[in-house]
This record gives C-alpha cells, structure tokens and sequence, in this order.
C-alpha cells in the first residue's frame, strides 16, 4: 500500500497556490515556500527577511525550460547529463525569452524578482512531488516561483519541524513528507549558469556535478568551500 499520495496533495497544494495561496512544499533539496501571485511571493519575501538583491526561484520541468530558457547546444548537454544521465537536481540558471506568453502574464514586480538581466532561476529534477506540481503549473499557464522554507541565513530545512513558527505561520498548505532525500548535505540545490559554467551556490550534490563536468565536458568547477 502506498503511503504518499503525491498526485492528489500536488493537487490540492496548487489549488492554494492558484488562488493566491502560500504552500510549503517537500522537494529532494529541502522544504520550499511557493507562492503563484505577486502579493505571495511579497509575503513569502518580508517573512523570510530577504535582502532586495535575492531573487525567487522558478519550479521547473524540461518542458518549462526549453519554452523559456534560450541557451546553446553545449549548455543543454551540460544539463542534460547532470538532471537526465546522473538524475541529479539542479538550479539551472540561464538566459530566458521575457516576450514569452507565460513571462508576460507576471506583474513587473515579481518578474523584476525572481529574473536578473533577463535570466532566470529554474529549479530542476528535485524530486516526484516536484515533478508533479511543475506539471500542474505548466499545464494551467501558472508559474510557481519560491525560495527555501526557512529565515534567510538560517539554513536549508529538511524537515517541517525544523522550521521557524514565521514560516510556518504563513503558510496556508503544508504537505509534509517527512524527512527530504538530500539532507545529508544539509544544503539546497546547487545553482549553476549552464552557459557560463559560473557556480552562484554551493549545493546538494555539487561534488557529483563537478565530477560530471570535469569528466563529460573538460570544464573544472572551482572546489566547495569549507563552510559552503
């Protein structure tokens, strides 16, 4: 018997979110907290006390990335082989098409915060409630956008208990799936320009993505700092 129904809390998570609503949602790298609407992701971002120069990122699928993202042939292998060969998560960061209908529908506001001279965030492969959610999100034309569930500089939380009663508290779905499958790197994704190869964090199964470029690509990451 099946002890997770992800389709029906996918389900249920992004009625909340379409209707204005805060979810916080179990992904592989750790809990996010998403929003669908501008005054949301403003609430998701004085909750968490973010400094202006952070950016949301976008819950994504390879569908959702190639309608938006515009990159090279190398940079889509470099992809390819981390979150399809090796089924690794990723927080692909790269140049997007800001004329594209789904990007166009989002107020100025919160297409100013989650893109930054018009690239944008994209978490990938972070786990089968994401992939559900994404597909949800693709199919109705609404864009999640989000962060991790925790105060800035609090770290990643890999558990719901673990979190402050501010996050929480603003939250109007939970989905609670106990322990996330990458807390022993008790970090969240790793974020990468797959165009530039530049690391903007060190993340969740960053020595595996080093090695893959290192070896598939002749592309040497810079190596993890202690206190990443």
């Amino acid at each position: 018997m099946a002890v997770l129904n992800i389709k029906e809390d996918a389900q249920r998570a992004f009625a909340v979110l379409k209707n204005g609503g805060i979810a916080i949602l179990p992904m592989d790298v750790g809990y996010s907290l998403i929003g669908g609407s501008a005054a949301s992701l403003k609430k998701i971002f004085d909750t968490k006390r973010r400094a202006p120069s952070k950016l949301n990122a976008m819950v994504g699928n390879d569908a959702l990335h190639r309608e938006l993202h515009v990159i090279s042939p190398r940079a889509r292998d470099i992809y390819q082989a981390i979150c399809f060969d090796y089924d690794l998560p990723l927080g692909l960061i790269a140049p997007c098409r800001p004329e594209h209908p789904l990007l166009k529908r989002l107020d100025a506001d919160t297409y100013e915060r989650s893109t930054k001279g018009n690239t944008l965030l994209m978490l990938l492969n972070a786990g089968r409630f994401h992939a559900e959610i994404t597909r949800l999100s693709h199919e109705a034309g609404h864009l999640l956008f989000g962060s991790s569930a925790n105060l800035t500089l609090t770290g990643t939380k890999f558990q719901v208990s673990d979190m402050e009663p501010e996050i929480t508290g603003i939250a109007d779905i939970i989905i609670d799936y106990g322990l996330m499958k990458y807390h022993l790197w008790g970090l969240s994704s790793t974020l990468l320009d797959v165009e530039t190869c530049t690391v903007h964090r060190f993340g969740s199964c960053y020595e595996n993505i080093a090695a893959i470029l290192r070896r598939h690509f002749k592309v040497e990451l810079p190596p993890k700092p202690a206190k990443a």
